[in-house]
């Protein structure tokens, strides 16, 4: 007992001082397990040669690995990035190309769908027109049948013709000739498709001879009748399927009274004018002169007076006097609040809001405005400085109208320029400021008739119809056409 009470009292003075030098540590492992940690200081080093703990030494090592793969990736990306340019700057050409080619067919697209809702429009316009002449056929009173004259009456028991010093109430149906020397008779429809007693009195009565000049057709009148179209010659690619042609009533040198010329007026880039020498060369399609315009031409508006052509610059109400000895711009000058590019064409599209013709009386200009709200408006326009000198408007629309033409002042428009049998459906006296609705047979042989003006050299009427030019022999009258 005794011997155990100061081992006792050394193993507390012990442990006393043990505790001054060790350290007992407890804790949860990585697994989560208790774990017990004794640590004693070293009695002969001061310190270690390593300070940090293990977890540190790690954390330094996927640093060092971090920073390596960092590295390695930056280097990537730049190589990647230059070759990627170098791919880059090969491939551009290409990618250009493509993306021209697309904007290409893109505009060919667009093109294509303004062309056929343009068609599509006059197609409606044509319906409607065809809808309000079959309700005005159908209302029309049958004509009065009128009684057969026996064959074997007289002319002078008819009344048809007087004794001598009397003048024939029928004169103007007499045999008449033109300044072509074309002798053939001016014939009343009526009698056309009569019954035989009716066709034998007009062969009876064109054998009477005709008057002297004082009723020649050289002078203006009334038109009475349009004669069948006749072919000179078809366009020979996609540009002629509209078009212009026309001759000089007043050709000045260095080109002659017979000189033809054409305008093909398909595509945005329309600024060729050919001629020819004659109507021969015409129809073999041997131009002798071409001459680039210096603006570009807007639909099939143009006509030649003078010397010169004058025509509606493209995307504008601007009117031209293009010089064609000088082969310059004499004149220019914008047709006040006339609609172009669209907004008052006639019903054929083919931006038809200006244009332009000749006859007797000088130069003409027959196009619309905001204030006529589409109504057709004829102005007079002088020849030197294109001003309007003076203007008319009239009742009927524009875009209502395939196609018009100006004779002696009166203007007359066309019914449609798809049928092959139509009308001359309204006449514009300017003279009277008054206008009537007609009814004068027309053919557009090829069914499409994007032109149509009178030729005063000729005195004819010159059309465009679907690729093909083609002129009709008309007739003039004293009285007006019923």
């Amino acid at each position: 007992m005794f011997l155990l009470l100061p081992l006792c009292l050394c193993v507390l003075l012990l442990r006393a001082d043990a505790q001054d030098q060790a350290s007992l540590w407890r804790g949860n492992d990585r697994s989560g397990r208790c774990q017990y940690t004794f640590t004693v200081p070293s009695p002969v080093e001061a310190s270690c040669p390593q300070t940090g703990a293990p977890e540190l030494e790690s954390l330094k090592a996927r640093l060092n690995l971090l920073e390596v793969l960092v590295s390695r990736l930056s280097g990537g990306d730049i190589q990647a990035s230059g070759s990627q340019q170098g791919v880059g700057a090969r491939a551009q050409p290409e990618l250009q190309e493509a993306l021209n080619r697309a904007v290409g067919e893109r505009n060919l697209l667009q093109g294509e769908k303004e062309h056929l809702e343009r068609q599509l429009e006059g197609l409606q316009r044509r319906m409607e027109e065809m809808r309000r002449e079959t309700e005005r056929l159908r209302n029309r009173p049958c004509p009065p049948q009128t009684p057969m004259v026996p064959p074997s009456t007289s002319l002078q028991d008819r009344g048809l013709i007087r004794p001598a010093g009397g003048s024939s109430p029928m004169s103007h149906l007499m045999t008449r000739p033109n300044r072509q020397g074309d002798s053939s008779s001016l014939r009343d429809s009526a009698w056309q498709y009569g019954a035989p007693g009716f066709q034998e009195l007009k062969a009876e009565v064109t054998e009477v001879p005709a008057p002297d000049g004082s009723e020649d057709n050289a002078g203006c009148g009334y038109l009475i009748s349009v004669g069948e179209p006749v072919t000179h010659r078809k366009a020979d690619n996609i540009a002629g399927k509209y078009g212009v042609w026309m001759q000089d009533p007043e050709a000045v040198s260095p080109y002659g009274p017979n000189m033809v010329w054409r305008l093909d007026t398909v595509g945005t880039e329309v600024r060729q004018l050919f001629g020819y020498e004659d109507m021969e060369q015409l129809s073999k399609g041997f131009p002798s002169k071409v001459l680039l315009l210096p603006e570009l031409v807007e639909s099939t508006g143009a006509t030649l007076y003078r010397g010169s052509l004058y025509y509606q610059r493209r995307r504008s109400r601007t009117l031209i006097r293009y010089d064609l000895a000088s082969e310059s711009i004499a004149a220019r000058r914008d047709l006040p609040h006339a609609g172009f590019h669209g907004q008052f064409p006639y019903s054929w599209g083919g931006y038809t809001d200006i244009d332009l013709s000749v006859d007797e009386k000088g130069l003409w200009a027959v196009y619309s405005t905001s204030k006529a709200k589409g109504a057709i408006v004829i102005s007079q326009l002088d020849p030197h400085s294109l001003e309007v000198k003076k203007s008319w408007e009239t009742n009927i629309r524009k875009n209502s109208a395939a196609n018009s033409f100006i004779i002696c002042g009166k203007l007359y428009t066309l019914a449609s320029y798809t049928a092959h049998d139509t009308i001359i459906n309204y006449m514009y006296d300017t003279e009277t400021s008054q206008g009537k609705a007609v009814a004068i047979p027309f053919r557009n042989k090829y069914g499409y008739n994007s032109m149509v003006d009178y030729n005063l050299a000729q005195r004819k009427l010159f059309s465009w119809d679907n690729f093909h030019i083609v002129s009709y022999n008309i007739r003039l009258g004293r009285q007006q056409a019923n």
